[in-house]
């Protein structure tokens, strides 16, 4: 496995391989390699002739009262996963190298992250559309797989290389979660044992919501209500949002007709957690 630093050596690389005909996968991380990176890897490694994994924990994506400082970097331990996984390519450039003297130039998806995510964390999805684009300029790759976990990250980038004509293949893999449930997160390690025990909560709120889809339940209201019931349970767990939306747009829905997207934000302790589910009103059988 290659390490990478330079954004330029990368492309050089990349270029090379593009002119032999070979099909570059990516997948962009901010490293502290979980599971779910891993599965997102293993797919890449089998839809690609070539696979680059990005490590850099960008910015211009963190708020000034946000973990920046603090954000795990087991540098180490996250090239061991990517040799395991057969990776060629670990690009590891700095903030220097992105970012340069006289850097100005942003990109922005504004529809898509107005609402939830984009609302909480101000220019959080400025960060990442800009660090994308300069990502995949760099890196370019036939094809980039993200989680789904990241819901709203998803539909941005999307919209971002439709928009953009960026000729990027996106491929949108689950979200990969532990074994009761908590989606995996590189900051699930600042949860005290206590908190990691109370964290799932979130996870059986969204379930709570598709099960009363399932049942036939089309009010939004009453699907919501049906969420916050069960994390109001537990005192120590602070939501921050709940909400039944339309996959495509994130736009908030008030009746349920047919596939949505359950969101959640919550915080607990000083952790903040995110995690989705897609439910659907069951069909009617003819």
């Amino acid at each position: 496995m290659k390490i990478i630093r330079s954004p330029a050596a990368i492309t050089a690389w990349s270029e090379r391989l593009r002119c032999e005909g070979v099909t570059i996968g990516f997948v962009p991380t901010m490293g502290a390699l979980h599971e779910g990176h891993r599965s997102l890897i293993r797919q890449a490694r089998l839809q690609c002739d070539a696979l680059v994994v990005s490590i850099f924990v960008n910015p211009t994506q963190f708020g000034p009262q946000e973990d920046l400082s603090k954000y795990p970097r087991p540098i180490s331990q996250d090239r061991a996963i990517c040799r395991q996984e057969g990776v060629d390519v670990c690009f590891e450039p700095t903030a220097k190298a992105m970012y340069p003297a006289g850097f100005q130039t942003t990109v922005t998806v504004p529809t898509v992250a107005r609402r939830w995510e984009g609302e909480a964390r101000p220019h959080h999805f400025q960060g990442v559309a800009t660090v994308v684009t300069k990502l995949f300029g760099m890196v370019r790759p036939h094809r980039a797989l993200f989680g789904q976990k990241d819901f709203q990250q998803s539909v941005l980038v999307q919209r971002l290389v439709t928009d953009l004509n960026l000729g990027v293949d996106i491929v949108i893999r689950p979200t990969v979660r532990e074994q009761d449930g908590l989606a995996m997160s590189s900051r699930n390690v600042y949860l005290s044992p206590n908190e990691r025990h109370r964290a799932v909560t979130l996870y059986k709120s969204l379930q709570a919501g598709a099960a009363v889809i399932r049942t036939g339940e089309t009010d939004a209201k009453a699907v919501r209500s049906a969420m916050a019931q069960v994390i109001n349970q537990e005192s120590s767990i602070t939501i921050d949002y709940l909400a039944v939306c339309d996959p495509r747009t994130l736009e908030p829905v008030s009746s349920v007709t047919s596939r949505v997207v359950l969101l959640g934000a919550i915080r607990l302790g000083s952790v903040r957690l995110i995690d989705n589910l897609l439910a659907a009103v069951p069909r009617r059988s003819s």
